[in-house]
């Protein structure tokens, strides 16, 4: 095996990291340890205790720790990058990685085939189905961290979800509106209404409004056993709110759906804070805990409701961000308060 640059490989290759290493025969522990990490990470075997990922940041991260932890348990490893110019092409390694995750997918697709055949033959939601999908989902989630070279296995296996997704909506069947939305031009320059204390809907919400409707849009807090929405102003996520639940969504998703919003982002964050707010397990996303644990966070962090606002606009313009939104534009400061002098 060389280790050279080479010219020759196809546009698809990155380059490789090379992970080699020797691990003592004690602690028996340590190799099943190192190889269930080897497996996680999606590395491929080219020689007894030589392995490989794509030259990418992410992979050369996860090679560094398994390194270190090889090193710790009284064994030696190095990483580098390479090429390899003669006994195995940079096309025959890379349909190694392709056959390796479309085995993990293929056991995956079993399970959602399965679902598909049951989402059709029934009349009706299934109460089982949104759970199982959820573990299937994070399953495919999982083993897609893994798919460096969009296998073809692993597209069939997001179509086959999709086609779960559409026909479990046509089972639940057409969801009345509650309320016609307002036309959109009377949704800016308004006050926007909601309960104090807000948290993950409320927060994801205010956030939508800022980013999607009105830039300007100020908001204000009420106690929900008293507060009254004044005429003039727009309300969301209370009783009688303009915007709240609707039948089985979370006041972010009837926003977006009245709306019409159409960024494809918007959909895996609602489905992120349908899960939190209304702690069905629907769709299981991976990213649900993580975010679940960051709310709970700005709520610690951040008794002034106001604050807390403000605090969750960077929040969901970062998680925006991570599921291929545009940068938002540069966004309005909220106009300060007058108050009034006091007469000498």
């Amino acid at each position: 095996m060389y280790i050279v640059p080479s010219p020759e490989a196809p546009p698809e290759c990155p380059g490789w990291y090379v992970l080699i290493h020797q691990l003592p025969p004690r602690p028996l522990y340590l190799r099943a340890k190192v190889r269930r990490r080897l497996a996680r990470v999606g590395a491929v075997a080219v020689k007894n205790s030589v392995y490989v990922l794509p030259a990418r940041a992410d992979c050369l991260e996860d090679f560094q720790w398994i390194a270190q932890e090889a090193v710790a348990g009284g064994g030696d490893a190095c990483v580098c990058r390479a090429e390899f110019v003669d006994g195995l092409s940079a096309e025959a390694l890379i349909e190694r990685f392709r056959g390796d995750v479309s085995a993990k997918y293929g056991r995956v697709r079993t399970g959602l085939n399965r679902l598909l055949a049951e989402a059709r033959k029934s009349r009706g939601p299934s109460p089982h189905a949104g759970a199982r999908l959820a573990q299937l989902r994070k399953q495919v989630h999982e083993i897609g961290r893994t798919d460096f070279f969009a296998s073809t296995t692993g597209r069939e296996v997001q179509a086959l979800m999709a086609a779960i997704e559409q026909t479990r909506r046509r089972a639940e069947g057409a969801r009345p509106e509650r309320k016609s939305a307002p036309a959109s031009g009377e949704l800016v320059g308004r006050v926007w209404v909601t309960r104090v204390d807000p948290h993950v809907d409320r927060l994801a919400t205010a956030w939508l409004i800022r980013r999607f409707v009105d830039p300007a849009a100020r908001f204000r807090f009420v106690d929900p056993a008293g507060g009254r929405v004044r005429p003039g102003e727009l309300s969301f996520d209370m009783v009688g709110a303009t915007f709240g639940h609707d039948a089985d969504r979370c006041t972010f998703e009837t926003v977006v759906a009245r709306l019409g919003l159409t960024d494809p982002a918007l959909g895996p964050i609602g489905e992120i804070v349908h899960d939190i707010d209304l702690k069905d397990g629907r769709f299981g996303r991976p990213e649900t805990h993580g975010v679940q644990q960051l709310i709970q966070g700005l709520v610690e962090a951040h008794p002034d409701s106001a604050a807390r606002l403000a605090a969750g606009h960077t929040l969901f313009d970062t998680l925006h961000a991570s599921f291929g939104g545009r940068q938002p534009p540069a966004r309005a400061k909220e106009p300060r308060r007058r108050t009034a002098r006091r007469k000498r």
